[in-house]
């Protein structure tokens, strides 16, 4: 099964108005949104879907508060869609949509799409350096940063899910549709990878009550950590509520920061995430603030030397 990622993932939110603003200002574009919500794209083509929670066309809820209503995945061709449907038609119903996606629901109840990718393919640099002992990246009088440097959001990454029993997410995702346990942080759960994808997730577990279900976090990769620097600076400039971060995780080594979101679950830009194949052999770490990340920052105003100390009083 040559599944790829997320494409997308569809919300039923409160406040369409207040997601819309939010979205954009989070660097996505939108694509035929109007005031009952659309997509909003990274520059790949992935991204999310929003309509008010009332919306007839939406799947169901989940049968908590939480506001995520599907997952849809790309797979590599219509082939990879008919060994899903095989696969998955053994124990639950899957519906073949006319366009040729399937839809389903996982173990836990969340809905599922499968559709051959809308994934564009990026041709894009990624973020260069320069460091002493190594050729320079740049090229001289080639800046690194500047006021108006583009900063937006690459592609969809990954989705974090709060769910009650991980063997039994674990299960489905791994032994069903051929993911891949990449590390495990012991006492949250695995984080996994699809055949298709060498990133070190585009899934994570997390165990929860029964009444948490849903999404806790989605995020989106940025061409490196300077750029998910500037997007977040900018982005708590316009108002935004950083939640964690900047800060660089441990498993996966992605750069990461979070923001409170109206879409019910934080939204994260993350960078320079670690890419694995089948000969890596999956870690184990006891989760905690430790194995969580390596190094953690906190946004401050800015400073100049020779002003007062950072954070003292005017």
């Amino acid at each position: 099964m040559n599944i790829i990622g997320p494409d997308y993932l569809v919300f039923g939110v409160d406040n369409v108005a207040a997601a819309t603003d939010y979205l954009r200002d989070f660097g996505l574009q939108p694509v035929n949104v109007d005031e009952t919500g659309g997509l909003f794209a990274a520059l790949d083509g992935t991204g999310i879907v929003i309509r008010h929670k009332s919306d007839p066309s939406l799947p169901m809820p989940l049968p908590t508060a939480n506001l995520l209503r599907q997952q849809v995945y790309g797979v590599r061709s219509a082939d990879d869609l008919d060994v899903i449907e095989a696969e998955l038609s053994k124990d639950r119903r899957v519906t073949r949509l006319a366009d040729g996606s399937i839809e389903t629901r996982d173990a836990h109840g969340f809905e599922l799409k499968f559709q051959v990718t809308i994934r564009r393919e990026l041709n894009m640099p990624a973020e260069k350096i320069n460091a002493p002992g190594a050729p320079a990246q740049r090229k001289p009088n080639e800046i690194g940063v500047w006021e108006e440097m583009p900063a937006a959001p690459r592609t969809l990454s990954h989705v974090v899910l709060f769910v009650p029993d991980l063997e039994v997410a674990t299960d489905f995702y791994c032994n069903r549709l051929g993911f891949v346990i990449t590390d495990t942080l012991k006492g949250a759960g695995p984080f996994l990878r699809p055949k298709a994808n060498d990133d070190h997730h585009t899934l994570f577990f997390i165990r929860t009550p029964e009444y948490m279900k849903g999404c806790e976090h989605l995020a989106f990769h940025m061409g490196g950590p300077t750029e998910l620097m500037v997007a977040g600076t900018r982005f708590v400039k316009k108002g935004y509520q950083s939640f964690w971060g900047p800060g660089r995780h441990k498993f996966g080594s992605n750069w990461f920061w979070y923001f409170n979101s109206p879409l019910g679950c934080h939204v994260e830009y993350d960078a320079d995430m670690d890419k694995h194949d089948d000969n890596w052999v999956a870690r184990e770490a006891p989760m905690g603030a430790e194995t969580s990340q390596i190094v953690l920052f906190e946004m401050r105003e800015k400073w100049m030397p020779g002003g007062p100390p950072p954070g003292a009083k005017a």
